[in-house]
């Protein structure tokens, strides 16, 4: 009887244990937790529930950031005639393409290769009466650009000026009462911070996305192969930006415009993680030169620059890697009058550090020629401060405007080059002479209708440059090379008396 108990003890006992287990599994493993990451997170619908343990950080809030800037964000779509759009497209290469995506070849409509084709991309408004800023490469050799708002009004815009050495451009619509993007400041924004990315990528109207500053004062060599002058300081971000997203805005979370979004780096096209965006300090000086002068005036210290590496650092017998190295230093630039020289370290630019050539370019990029700042540099280990008076790239102080493209010594006026001619003749830059006068070229035989392409064997890139250069030669002959209207190439030179 006693067995008979016991047996019938331990089956209980096994029935109780097997049935506390099966209690303890369902409350500590069998729970959402463990299916939710394995199976179901690929079938969640978009509209799920509120009630998530993810806790948001008191003053992080995308909502009010993205309710201030999506009205003032257009949607951009640029028209090509045929003939232009091939020549468009043999004029990407691959490096470019790298880091822009193939915004370049996303051509809409149908009817093949004779009809026009359109790209599009994004835009930012800076001013109640429809300024708007965006990037050069989504405007350019277009024949016709039109501007689309948040609220589907459509626009024609009107090019104000372009600056590829920032790859930026400056629009107008005719339009009052515009919501624009207040102007935040990119020196105090810090890597961590948040923003949020603002455009249209892929013709998606209105998309925000959002991430943090991963780096500021970013190179990425893409605008210096197109320019010797280029500016790179990019702001980088992981906000997702994909083709289409060129021109929009970067925020902070109060809503302030700190850059313009401009590239991402790719190797498919598509955003995989890095995206860069102009500073706002640099796209205010842009547009300031583009409204007044109608071109950018580019104040330069005339050196050249490296960062210093640790292995610069040891060739050179620098004590640390701190500041930017000077490798050269032009005969008549602003630097050399200040008393700069080859091998100085500088590590201030108006009593900022700067670390690396993007960083003191982006610096000195904001004044004009004339402009006084204050260079800070270390010499054989001892600090030195001195002012220098920067200078145009001819060496001069002065600042021409486009419409002042008259020259009352050679009696002619000046135009840049127009879209048509340049692929007329198959050109990237010129000056046409639209009027011409009593005077020296007048005398040395030219012709209304003529195209310099050239001074001294030096390419032109546009009145403001040829301006400079003429004034720069008053002591001396000068040869012009160009071409006239039916396709011959010409020479004339004249002396200054």
């Amino acid at each position: 009887m006693n067995k008979n108990f016991s047996f019938l003890g331990m089956i209980l006992s096994s029935i109780v244990g097997a049935m506390v287990a099966l209690v303890v599994y369902n409350t500590f493993w069998n729970n959402k937790n463990y299916e939710g990451i394995g199976y179901k997170q690929n079938f969640v619908l978009s509209n799920y529930s509120d009630t998530s343990n993810v806790v948001v950080p008191d003053g992080l809030n995308f909502v009010h950031a993205a309710d201030i800037v999506r009205p003032a964000v257009v949607h951009i779509k640029t028209f090509y005639e045929a003939k232009q759009q091939q020549i468009q497209r043999q004029q990407v290469d691959p490096f470019f393409r790298q880091f822009f995506g193939d915004e370049f070849e996303q051509y809409q409509g149908e009817g093949g290769g004779n009809q026009p084709k359109e790209a599009a991309g994004s835009g930012v408004i800076l001013t109640q009466d429809g300024y708007i800023v965006t990037n050069n490469h989504v405007i350019d050799k277009a024949d016709k650009i039109k501007v689309i708002l948040d609220d589907k009004r459509s626009y024609e815009a009107k090019l104000i000026g372009v600056d590829p050495t920032t790859d930026l451009a400056l629009l107008k619509i005719e339009e009052t009462n515009l919501t624009f993007v207040p102007f935040g400041n990119s020196d105090q924004v810090r890597v961590g911070e948040w923003v949020l990315a603002v455009g249209n990528p892929f013709d998606l109207t209105s998309t925000v996305t959002a991430g943090i500053v991963s780096a500021k004062g970013r190179n990425i060599n893409i605008l210096r192969s197109k320019t010797n002058y280029a500016i790179e300081s990019f702001i980088q971000t992981d906000a997702a930006v994909n083709p289409g997203n060129s021109g929009g805005a970067l925020v902070d979370l109060k809503g302030r415009l700190i850059g313009i979004n401009t590239a991402i780096a790719t190797p498919t096209g598509s955003y995989t993680g890095y995206s860069f965006a102009v500073p706002v300090a640099i796209v205010r000086k842009v547009v300031d030169d583009l409204l007044k002068y109608g071109e950018v005036q580019r104040g330069l210290l005339g050196i050249n620059i490296q960062d210093i590496s640790a292995e610069l650092a040891k060739e050179k017998g620098l004590a640390n890697v701190k500041g930017v190295y000077v490798g050269g230093v032009n005969e008549n630039g602003a630097a050399k009058d200040a008393g700069i020289v080859e091998g100085d370290v500088i590590t201030k630019i108006n009593d900022v550090f700067v670390n690396t050539s993007s960083e003191l370019q982006e610096n000195v990029a904001r004044f004009r020629p004339g402009d006084k700042i204050k260079v800070t540099f270390l010499r054989k280990g001892s600090e030195k401060t001195v002012t220098a008076t920067l200078k145009n790239k001819m060496g001069n102080l002065s600042i021409v405007r486009t419409d002042d493209n008259s020259f009352t010594a050679l009696g002619a006026e000046f135009k840049a080059l127009n879209k048509e001619d340049k692929l007329k003749f198959k050109l990237e830059e010129g000056v046409k002479v639209v009027k011409l006068k009593d005077g020296k070229l007048k005398e040395a035989g030219m012709k209304e209708g003529f195209i310099i392409t050239k001074v001294d064997k030096q390419p032109i890139q546009g009145p403001e440059e040829l301006i400079n250069i003429l004034n720069s030669r008053r002591n001396g002959g000068v040869l012009l090379e160009g071409i006239y209207a039916d396709g011959k190439k010409a020479y004339i030179g004249f002396g200054w008396e």
